[in-house]
């Protein structure tokens, strides 16, 4: 019998439709570089990074020090450094997160990349748009909006072979 608190969607043909978005939207934008939020939008920006010539111009950010609950949560294990080997001023960035959600990673990490300097513009790319904003943060590229009852969020992993994976999990699962 299948587990009732878990329920999986397709992420390639998610990650197949994101692709597609991104690849049309940032036709003729300039200087474009690519910044994955740890864990799984860098997952998805290396991958897209990947697919669209651009590994060179390829960075990961860890907002964990950067987020406005920082001194309720602390800080978590799994914290990397982040990795920005590009000029930052005058860039079109591409910001990738897995979930978009409350807004307030997006707006971290928006904060951190000005600590690199000043890009051009930034746009917003996310697997999935949950619902459920506390800032006025949009994305300019979702593959789906999905609504989740309280309780219930979004895990997207990353088997070896590089294949996505997303589930709808209850907290008590």
């Amino acid at each position: 019998m299948p587990n009732p608190t878990k329920f999986n969607y397709d992420a390639e043909a998610l990650y197949a439709t994101l692709l597609e978005q991104v690849s049309c939207g940032l036709a003729g934008a300039h200087d474009v570089a690519i910044v994955g939020i740890h864990s799984g939008g860098a997952w998805l920006a290396d991958r897209l990074a990947s697919e669209l010539g651009l590994t060179a111009r390829l960075g990961f950010i860890d907002v964990s020090f950067y987020r406005d609950d920082f001194a309720q949560k602390g800080l978590h294990a799994a914290v990397k450094p982040s990795q920005i080997g590009f000029v930052v001023d005058g860039a079109t960035i591409l910001l990738v997160d897995d979930v978009l959600y409350t807004g307030r990673t997006t707006r971290a990490a928006i904060n951190e990349l000005f600590d690199y300097g000043r890009p051009a513009k930034i746009m917003l790319a996310a697997l999935v748009d949950r619902g459920g904003r506390e800032l006025p943060i949009a994305a300019d590229f979702v593959a789906a909006t999905v609504r989740l009852d309280a309780g219930q969020g979004l895990v997207l992993q990353r088997a070896d072979d590089g294949q996505f994976t997303l589930t709808i999990e209850n907290d008590h699962a």
